[in-house]
């Protein structure tokens, strides 16, 4: 049978009904490496870095950056790759700062995101000579500037606007709104009150805006609004204040494909119609273009990740409905428990087989919950110790990933150029006792 439309990357292919992924075979992967396994493709992740920061540079020149947004996968061997790559990263937390001190990376390029920054978290970062704040509200900016004079330092910050904008995605993943937990809105004159605080603070310098209008949004006019209410802002504040913003980041968020009715995105082009809206809209304004930040985190590298499972235990209630359990869950990938997310599942050594059966695919946790994706269509002789894979799973999978159950959280096994390398070692029941007294 050709399940071909299944194969939703250009890194995956069918051999023989075997799925291989960036060119090498899942089967032997599992069986060498074990499962639940985590696989990421290195080469399409530096091939989706290079896509927004060769396009940047196209559009705004050396005004053009590209940052990735850390959250969506973190650990140091992102971080290592980043800094090869020559792009700047943003991180939400003193774990992320520390994984990217800990790899190298340059921290004057780190973008220091987070609604509600401890002064631990402030201190830390801070010490760690992390580049630039990206400030949520104004007691955040009233600590930061405290926090700058105790250590003699005039510390760099953007400050988060909320542009009002619904991108008409998850609601928990939609953060551009007047409502939203993050930044200051326009409308509310919260923004241009926290830029008076910016401007008066002796121990902070500001830099610019950044904003954020949500996440998995394939539609470029999303983003050309928020362009125009951006600009408008920045006008608005040249003009009130004299300020002439350095920098403006317009945030991430492009979408990508879970299954095959998810529409495929030209990113690049998109930039550039962005790009465009950019330079006439500055022209308009009167003002001198910013430096230009977008921040892609999921579309770096979603589909350069994929995780393999081994089935345990196939269940047909006669009638009713078929489960089949494999040996991770939520506890790998809590997607579909939080947002109820699509995602495609494959029997990864059977592609060619016929699929005659619809099976809710679910973890081992002891929890109704625990579901990584209901209805899918697999064969009806699927039995145990037989491999699935999940694919597009490189975005908040490793990274929200937790011990619920006291299960160990699985390796991250970096692909590249035939060969295959540890990124991140599988816990052990050793790890999960060492915090215990």
């Amino acid at each position: 049978m050709d399940f071909s439309k299944d194969l939703i990357c250009e890194n995956l292919t069918n051999r023989d009904g075997v799925l291989h992924f960036a060119g090498q075979n899942t089967a032997d992967l599992a069986a060498q490496y074990g499962t639940p396994l985590y696989l990421m493709d290195e080469n399409r992740i530096r091939q989706q870095v290079a896509v927004y920061r060769d396009t940047l540079r196209e559009c705004f020149g050396d005004k053009g950056h590209a940052l990735y947004a850390s959250k969506a996968c973190a650990f140091k061997r992102m971080y290592a790759i980043m800094a090869e790559e020559g792009i700047s990263v943003d991180v939400v937390s003193a774990g992320e700062i520390a994984s990217a001190h800990a790899a190298g990376f340059p921290m004057e390029n780190v973008y220091f995101h987070s609604n509600n920054k401890t002064d631990f978290d402030i201190a830390y970062a801070m010490d760690c000579g992390v580049g630039t704040f990206v400030v949520d509200h104004p007691e955040e900016l009233a600590a930061i500037d405290a926090i700058a004079a105790e250590k003699g330092v005039v510390q760099p910050v953007i400050l988060r606007i909320t542009p009002g904008i619904d991108c008409h995605t998850y609601e928990a993943v939609n953060t551009g709104k007047v409502d939203s937990k993050f930044g200051s809105a326009i409308v509310t004159g919260d923004a241009s009150r926290i830029v008076k605080q910016a401007l008066d603070a002796a121990n902070v310098k500001l830099c610019g805006f950044h904003c954020h209008i949500g996440s998995q949004v394939f539609d470029s006019s999303v983003y050309i609004a928020t362009v125009d209410v951006m600009v408008d802002f920045l006008a608005e504040m040249k003009k009130t204040f004299g300020y002439s913003a350095e920098k403006l980041d317009i945030g991430g968020g492009y979408g990508v494909r879970y299954v095959a009715t998810d529409p495929v995105i030209d990113i690049a082009a998109s930039i550039r119609e962005v790009a465009q809206q950019m330079q006439v809209r500055v022209a308009e304004a009167g003002i001198e273009m910013p430096h230009i930040y977008m921040e892609p985190g999921r579309s770096i590298v979603a589909d350069a990740g994929l995780t393999l499972y081994t089935v345990g235990a196939v269940k047909k209630i006669e009638g009713y409905k078929n489960y089949v359990s494999v040996d991770g869950g939520m506890t790998d990938n809590p997607r579909f428990a939080l947002y109820g997310s699509e995602y495609t599942v494959l029997p990864a050594t059977r592609l060619e087989d016929e699929r005659d059966m619809v099976a809710d695919v679910v973890g081992r946790c002891c929890e109704s919950g625990d579901i990584i994706q209901p209805d899918v269509a697999l064969p009806a002789d699927m039995a145990r110790g037989e491999l699935l894979a999940v694919l597009t799973t490189g975005a908040y999978n490793y990274s929200m990933a937790s011990n619920y159950n006291r299960i160990p959280r699985p390796p991250v096994v970096m692909l590249r150029d035939g060969e295959s390398y540890v990124a991140v070692r599988r816990e052990t029941l050793e790890d999960i006792l060492a915090l215990d007294k």
